[in-house]
């Protein structure tokens, strides 16, 4: 009934709806419920005094705004969050942080020219401007009535996005970097660039972002100075077609594999069954092959920050960390928000009560891995292991981020459930069996089995295999049996 996550907790997790005096029991504590308990709240094992700090997975999630009873109801009403505090940090380093292991298992991918591996093998249709929108979307679909989808092409993906008028500085150098970094991407076997002709952002000040160009797989169009604008984009995109048609599936290193794990719609049982799923499949990803996986949502890492930097593999390292939680910090006081307005209302419906309640669930996705870099919003990855990108909360911009690193596959975790979708095959992991039997379509697999008696290590393989199957195309995600893909590009300054 009720699910004690760490000895020093104070708090536990209701794994069920509790009633206001029904008699629980926690370990050796038992009480009775002073006030109903919703499903995926806390509830006080002792009495709590106003100013008390709020213990769950070990940590700090807030101090108390007003005296608890044991066996109160504790949520936002009577938790206050100190995630917008600045605190002082020092490198006392991990001595059990996993680091990148070298892998001699294989799978079966796209090799491509840049020394990346795809999981898949699409054609993606983008531009620097919203302006080109409606076209996109047109070429995408009479392309894929034209040209079908074989066992080695998956796809055109038009993919829109709101950026590339009236930005400037920063702002529009964000967008430069993204995109060239998503043109990048190894899912991509040709890339369709879809210029107005007037925009700001076209594909001249976007090629300085870009490392390498496989110039084969490039193709442009310019519609002011077309004639015919639906004509030249089927001629290049039939070309483009009939080339990466030619691809076929080699044996990679699995070091190859580069996940992107990210949470949203997350409840109180993200960090116990998702999100620790996740993080243990994470420990053996890294650890036995090397395998790159990145994290991004730096808000909801606010309370939690002191743990990824102890497993920092270096000061240097330990340094980037500190200044992404500084700088990202610094970027909310900029607009004049605050980091407790990141649980969202289906997140406090949830049970997640503050932004450190929240964060020290999300960076179980990591498990125990060692922080091996630290990236730039658009940034490319480099490393091997464990990495940690500059990215919001927001699950589109996010995510958008972690494949312009170089992500070819999305693990997703949600409690409250979400049809989002992004340009990469992207596993839904339900944290609860009720979500995962009312939303089969938006789902994947299945971690709330943890909640009824389901051994972990056999849900950890049974997942691993799902990320095989799918890296390899045995499997279709939720995302692509829909046909959903969509990308979002962080905003950072005015529209003039």
């Amino acid at each position: 009934m009720l699910y004690r996550i760490h000895e020093m907790d104070n708090v536990a997790v209701a794994l069920d709806e509790v009633a206001e005096g029904e008699s629980v029991s926690c370990g050796s504590i038992s009480f009775v419920a002073k006030e109903a308990i919703p499903k995926g709240h806390k509830v006080a094992l002792t009495p709590l005094k106003k100013g008390q700090e709020v213990i769950k997975y070990g940590n700090v999630i807030g101090v108390m705004g007003e005296e608890a009873p044991q066996g109160g109801w504790l949520h936002d009403h009577n938790i206050l969050s100190q995630g917008d505090s600045r605190r002082e940090y020092c490198y006392t380093p991990d001595p059990g942080a996993i680091a990148p292991g070298r892998s001699s298992q294989t799978f079966l991918g796209y090799q491509r020219r840049s020394g990346e591996v795809g999981t898949r093998n699409y054609i993606a249709i983008l531009s620097g401007s919203f302006c080109t929108n409606t076209h996109i979307r047109d070429f995408g679909k009479l392309a894929g009535e034209r040209f079908p989808n074989t066992e080695h092409f998956d796809g055109f993906l038009p993919l829109t996005h709101e950026c590339g008028c009236g930005q400037m500085g920063r702002d529009v150098e964000n967008v430069r970097r993204v995109l060239a970094s998503l043109m990048q991407n190894p899912n991509f076997g040709g890339i369709l660039f879809v210029e107005l002709g007037c925009e700001n952002i076209y594909f001249e000040t976007i090629r300085p972002f870009m490392e390498r160009m496989d110039e084969e797989r490039f193709a442009l169009i310019r519609m002011q100075d077309t004639q015919d604008e639906y004509a030249a984009a089927m001629d290049q995109l039939e070309k483009l077609y009939r080339l990466v048609n030619r691809d076929r599936r080699t044996p990679c290193s699995l070091s190859k594999l580069h996940i992107a794990e990210n949470c949203g719609g997350s409840d109180g049982f993200s960090g116990i069954t998702g999100n620790r799923l996740v993080g243990r499949l994470t420990e053996h990803f890294v650890k036995e092959h090397g395998t790159r996986v990145n994290i991004t949502e730096v808000p909801e890492m606010f309370g939690a920050e002191h743990i990824l930097m102890n497993r920092a593999k270096d000061e240097a390292v330990f340094a980037k960390i500190v200044d992404l939680i500084q700088g990202f910090k610094r970027y909310i006081e900029r607009y004049g928000a605050s980091a407790s307005g990141n649980p969202s209302y289906g997140n406090r419906k949830g049970g997640i009560s503050t932004i450190e309640d929240k964060a020290l669930g999300c960076i179980q996705k990591g498990g125990r891995c060692a922080v091996m870099d630290v990236l730039p919003y658009g940034g490319r990855a480099a490393e091997p292991g464990f990495q940690l990108i500059w990215g919001p909360g927001s699950d589109l911009v996010g995510v958008t981020g972690q494949i312009a690193a170089g992500a070819n596959l999305v693990l997703f975790i949600t409690g409250r459930g979400t049809p989002v979708a992004y340009a990469a095959p992207t596993l839904k992991v339900a944290t609860n069996s009720a979500l995962f039997e009312k939303k089969r379509a938006w789902m994947d697999f299945n971690a709330g089995r943890l909640l009824e008696g389901e051994r972990l290590e056999e849900l950890e393989r049974e997942l691993y295999d799902m990320v095989i199957a799918t890296a390899e195309g045995r499997y279709a995600a939720s995302n692509e049996r829909a046909g959903f893909y969509q990308i979002a590009l962080l905003r950072d300054g005015v529209t003039l």
